[in-house]
Parts: structure tokens; sequence; C-alpha cells
């Protein structure tokens, strides 16, 4: 009896996917461990393998939604492998022609070809004109972020905040320990941990924006659990990075690093997504200048980086040029006020300007 091949449970949160594409073709001979599908998910890439060997019968097709239990297709254990293909043996020399006599007394006539017809020009049909749009599928990562973000316009209150942080100082300092720090730990050192620890110090100064709603409650947390939006393939992104308040700067680098890889390689799981109290999202890196980034629920804030530009400011009643950076907090005004939210900014500003005192144990 052929064997089922069903959509594992992957987790709490994740009712089902679509199917990506099939790796195999129908017919073929699969052996165990082999990766059958790739199915997307509202968070995740995940793969379907095979758990016997056999023939595959491929029952659902890439672009089909199918929930968690579904069966999406079968495998025949009952088929035999393919034999393994034999070489064949070189093919025997031809044995060499011998030139035929010339038949003699026989005149030779030369064929003298058939003036072909004048062509007649052929008036060429009009090109149909070529399509002007595409439509697809929405993917189910795609439907998530579009149900995420309406729900967020709709259910919170948000209002955004904006300032601007002097890079100098966090610059030169990463200038200067850059190749101790490359040296000792293995990774380089980015802006991004320098704002995760900034983020993290405003929160503990300003714990009213450590909050979620639920319902008609008010939900302080009381761990630092900080999200970084990525930009993949598939769609945006969120891996948390766990106690950021505990982890050194090495740490934090290393572990952006190995969500930016598992993210490139479609291997990032479910838990890596869920549970963040904050985000942060860097527009910069694709040169955007300022933003209104909107939350992501059921956090009740989100902070915007923006691209580094070298400016006119007065430092000390004197026009210099400074590097500088927009930041934009958006937060959620029902459980959040102006003067809460405009304290933490300038809290994660004062951390960026003043970055040594951040370093102690990286």
């Amino acid at each position: 009896m052929p064997a089922d091949i069903k959509i594992p449970a992957l987790g709490e949160s994740v009712a089902g996917g679509q199917i990506a594409k099939w790796h195999f073709n129908e017919g073929d001979f699969v052996k165990v461990g082999d990766i059958l599908l790739t199915l997307e998910t509202d968070k995740v890439a995940a793969e379907v393998t095979a758990e016997v060997s056999g023939a595959l019968h491929i029952g659902k097709q890439p672009g089909d939604d199918v929930e968690v239990g579904a069966v999406v297709g079968q495998i025949d254990e009952s088929a035999a492998a393919p034999a393994a293909k034999v070489a064949a043996p070189p093919p025997a020399p031809a044995p060499e022609a011998k030139p035929e006599p010339k038949p003699s007394n026989i005149t030779e006539f030369k064929v003298v070809p058939k003036p072909e017809p004048a062509s007649v020009p052929v008036t060429k049909a009009p090109a149909a004109p070529e399509g002007r749009v595409t439509r697809k599928k929405m993917s189910p990562l795609r439907k998530k972020i579009a149900d995420q973000l309406v729900s967020a316009q709709r259910t919170a209150a948000i209002l955004t905040t904006f300032n601007e942080c002097d890079m100098s100082n966090v610059m030169a300092l990463r200038s200067k320990l850059q190749d101790a720090f490359v040296a000792k730990n293995g990774v380089k050192l980015g802006f991004m941990s320098f704002f995760i620890k900034a983020v993290v110090e405003a929160l503990k100064a300003v714990p009213q924006i450590n909050v979620r709603v639920e319902g008609e409650e008010i939900v302080q947390q009381h761990y630092y659990d900080i999200g970084v939006a990525v930009g993949t393939e598939r769609g945006l992104i969120v891996p948390v990075l766990r106690d950021a308040d505990l982890k050194s700067f090495a740490e934090l680098e290393k572990d952006i690093l190995g969500y930016a890889a598992k993210a490139k390689e479609g291997k990032i799981q479910v838990s890596d997504l869920t549970g963040g109290v904050f985000t942060i999202s860097n527009g910069g890196v694709y040169g955007s200048l300022l933003s209104t980034p909107i939350i992501n629920p059921p956090q009740s804030a989100i902070l915007g980086m923006h691209s580094i530009q070298q400016r006119p400011v007065a430092v000390d009643k004197q026009v210099v040029i400074r590097p500088m950076m927009n930041l934009a907090l958006s937060y959620d005004h029902r459980v959040v006020d102006g003067k809460e939210a405009v304290t933490f900014l300038i809290r994660v500003k004062d951390c960026i300007e003043n970055p040594a005192r951040m370093l102690v144990g990286a």
C-alpha cells in the first residue's frame, strides 16, 4: 500500500501553507531523507522529506494551499529502485569501404536544376500585443505581512515621533576597535548591535514602552527579546534576539549573522520569529532618509533607523559637517503617551552619541 506524504506540524501558530515547488517529478524514485517539496507558510519556508523509499506520486500542485496533516502525494514502496546503467561496449570499427569500380561506356549527364518559381511575398500577421499585466497568487508570507500591517493600522493608534543622532562617536569607536574586535571574536562590529544595546537601555529607562495589549489588559514585559527586521527574497521577516540585555556585542553580532545565513538558506524556524517585545527596522540599508515604520503586533513600538548623511549642524554655535542619522519611533498611543515616546527616543539618541559606556562587557 502506498505511503501518504503528509504536511507535518510546523509550530503552534502555523496551520498550513502553500506548496512552493516539488523537487522531484511524477514517477521519480525517491529515497528516505530526500527533500520532496518546499512549503511556504506565513512565517517560514519548510521542507518536507521522504519517510520511505519508492516511486513518487504527486497529488497537490505548486500554488495549492494545504493544511497541516493534509495528504499531498504518495510514495509507492513496491517500486524497485532503478537499476544502475551498464556501459555499452564500444562499437566495432566499421569495415573499410572499398571503392566501387566505375562503370564504363556510360554517357555522363549533367542534371540542370529546375528554376524555382518566384516567391510570392507573404504579408505577416500583426503580432499580438504582449500582456501588460501579470497576475500571481500571494504567497502565505506576503498575505501574513499584509494582514498584520492592515491589522496594526486598524487596531493601534499609531503615532510617530522623530529625532536625529550624530553618528560621529559611534563611527570613530567602531573604526578604532574593529581590528581587535574581529581578531578576538571572528565577526565584525556593526551598527546594529549598538542600536540593540541602546534600545535595551531605553526600555529599562522607559518601561512603559515594553508592553503589549491583550484585550482590555496591558501586559508589562520584564525581558528584552529584540526583533530585527530583515528583508528576504520571500518578504520581510523579524528574527528575534533573545535576552539581548544579557548578551555582549560579539554575541549579538554572531546572532545577527546566524539569522542572516538561515534566512538566505531558507532555514529560519517559526521559533526564531516569535516572542519579540520590540522591533528595529533599518531602512537605511536601502537608502531611506526618513520613514514612519508600522508597529509589529502585538508590540507597542518600533524604531526606524535610516541612512547616514553628512549634513551641516550647529555645534557650540559653529556650523560643522557631521554624519547624521534620522530616527523614527512609531508607537501605540493607546498605551504609550507622547512624553514616554519622546523620552525613549532621546535615550536611544544619547546612547548612540555616547557609545563607550555601552561597550562594557563587549
